[in-house]
């Protein structure tokens, strides 16, 4: 074969900043992003993203720094998501509802130069700050202040930070060039899992991965050019499900929600003429349990992308009944989001609505920015049967999975040890190379030898007329090892006990999975709306065992 020439005409690193360059040029009168009565246009959204990169190089800002921000899904959150990395920088954004010492451990361990704060915020970064400078050899970033762009005033005072946002943009270079990765590797973002702040991992996204992730995202969801974007998911968790980058290689139009709401929801819809949104169960739980005065009529088909945990099947039915198109994605902060997807088939249409919605329940095969997806034994790594039935562990391949932990190279070794991306989730692969999850690993349910999957009990739960919400634990047991514990969020004041739903469970699911006891509460969960199992398990645990030395039910 005749030797070729490899160059910058047939080479260049790939990167998401080329999708706002183009959406600048093809779609440069068009709504870009939409903030209450805030609207700019691609054009002006690429102007003021060039500008945040050069403020940022005028802060001494480097090729590598990290740049943090604590802010919900407003245009100043969206900006920063091209701005930091067409400085050459790392964007790192933090969860919104961590405590100020958690913010100061993820500035350490991160060494942000930089934090943008939303003004709604800027008491606990303060907090933060504060603790962070009273540790030793602590290096201490520029705070910058987003004030509300809907008011003319701040509530804060402008002396409570270094600078505000949009007198650096005001004051800087709208002809700043953007700093494009020499190399498609170099590291774009930088996101922390919900794990412990003792030991926070960051997770670190490369420019290609990026890319290739927003474009897998946008050919999953079947997403046509100029879509309207509602941000029901924060930009916070994995660069917004990587749709920060996937609506600006649209064209489309961003439509920012400081808060979530059923009414902000559905007024959203009908004014914008909303065509896709994304968010975890607990989004769909808040549009499929709305009130009657919070609900309009959908008067078109929306397209939804649901992950983070298995959505039960009575609330994707409810979800269809009220014009919403659900698409089941799966993945993890290590995987840029969406990594897999419930791709549908025709075949099913003509299925029972139960049948359906079960099927739908599935996270499916890879989206095509994703080598593969199998199932496997965790030890041997040999897949499993592909029979339905036989539970491993899920694991990955390809460009879309993290470069590794930051500055944890132990974490990182694991976390690939055997040549794919461990996700620590257990799962069957059924017949036709679809997987779906059972539990995660450190979720499962080990009763009198059996497994019991949380997932299957809390499909059973949300099934009952009466419950909003749902999360099972295992629960100590000196008998049986662990027994399934359910704790319950009514939809209302009712009459209904703990022994009628372990009855109406019982009646649905084989006697050893059925919850042993049952507690009524609200569910405490992340801000991405994930139930939060670890202070379940704690309560479960100090309840203490149910059986003693009683027979087998």
């Amino acid at each position: 074969m005749d030797k070729l020439i490899r160059c910058e005409a047939n080479y260049t690193p790939l990167s998401p900043i080329v999708f706002l360059e183009r959406a600048a040029k093809v779609y440069r009168d068009c709504t870009s992003v939409v903030y209450g009565s805030i609207r700019f246009t691609w054009e002006e959204t690429l102007d003021r993203c060039v500008r945040l990169a050069s403020a940022l190089s005028s802060l001494n800002i480097s090729t590598g720094d990290v740049v943090a921000v604590v802010a919900p899904n407003i245009p100043a959150m969206y900006e920063l998501q091209f701005g930091v990395p067409m400085a050459g920088a790392v964007l790192c954004c933090f969860n919104i509802r961590h405590d100020a010492h958690t913010m100061s451990v993820l500035l350490r361990h991160s060494e942000a130069k930089t934090v943008f704060v939303d003004y709604q915020f800027l008491q606990v970064v303060h907090e933060a700050l504060n603790e962070l400078s009273q540790q030793k050899n602590a290096k201490m970033p520029i705070l910058v202040l987003i004030p509300e762009l809907n008011s003319k005033q701040t509530p804060q005072k402008i002396d409570s930070a270094d600078l505000t946002y949009e007198s650096l943009l005001s004051n800087a270079d709208k002809n700043f060039k953007t700093r494009w990765p020499e190399d498609e590797w170099d590291t774009i973002a930088l996101n922390y899992t919900s794990g412990t702040t003792s030991s926070p991992k960051g997770v670190l996204y490369s420019h290609r991965g990026a890319y290739l992730n927003a474009l897998a995202s946008v050919l999953m969801c079947e997403m046509m050019s100029m879509p309207v974007y509602l941000w029901t998911v924060p930009m916070f968790h994995c660069n917004g499900w990587s749709f920060s980058w996937a609506i600006a290689a649209q064209g489309g139009t961003n439509v920012c929600l400081r808060n979530v709401t059923a009414k902000g929801i559905f007024d959203a819809i009908v004014l914008h003429k909303v065509t896709h949104l994304s968010g975890a169960p607990t989004v769909l739980n808040i549009i499929a349990n709305a009130q009657s005065h919070e609900r309009k009529t959908v008067p078109h088909i929306v397209q939804v992308v649901t992950g983070g945990a298995p959505p039960p099947p009575t609330i994707l039915s409810a979800m269809a009944k009220l014009g919403f198109h659900l698409v089941h994605s799966y993945g993890l902060t290590e995987t840029y989001g969406p990594s897999t997807v419930c791709a549908w088939k025709p075949e099913w249409n003509s299925l029972p609505e139960e049948q359906q919605a079960k099927l739908k329940a599935r996270q499916g095969v890879p989206h095509l920015g994703l080598w593969g997806v199998d199932v496997k034994d965790a030890k041997t790594m040999e897949s499993i049967q592909p029979d339905g039935k036989t539970i491993g562990e899920v694991m990955m391949k390809g460009n879309t999975v993290m470069k590794g932990y930051l500055n944890d190279m132990a974490s990182t070794e694991a976390a690939f040890d055997g040549g794919w991306f461990r996700t620590g989730d257990l799962a069957v692969m059924h017949p036709d190379g679809y997987i779906e999850i059972k539990d995660r690993s450190k979720d499962i349910i080990i009763s009198g030898g059996e497994n019991v999957s949380t997932i299957e009990v809390e499909s059973v739960l949300y099934s009952h007329p009466e419950i909003l919400e749902a999360a099972v634990v295992g629960r100590p047991d000196e008998y049986w090892g662990e027994t399934s514990c359910a704790f319950v969020k009514l939809k209302g004041p009712n009459q209904v006990t703990s022994e009628s739903i372990i009855s109406f469970c019982r009646a649905r699911l084989p006697h050893f999975m059925a919850p042993k006891a049952v507690i009524f509460q609200d569910l405490p969960k992340t801000s991405t709306g994930k139930v939060q199992k670890a202070v379940l398990k704690q309560k479960a645990k100090a309840l203490g065992s149910i059986t003693k030395h009683q027979s087998k039910l």
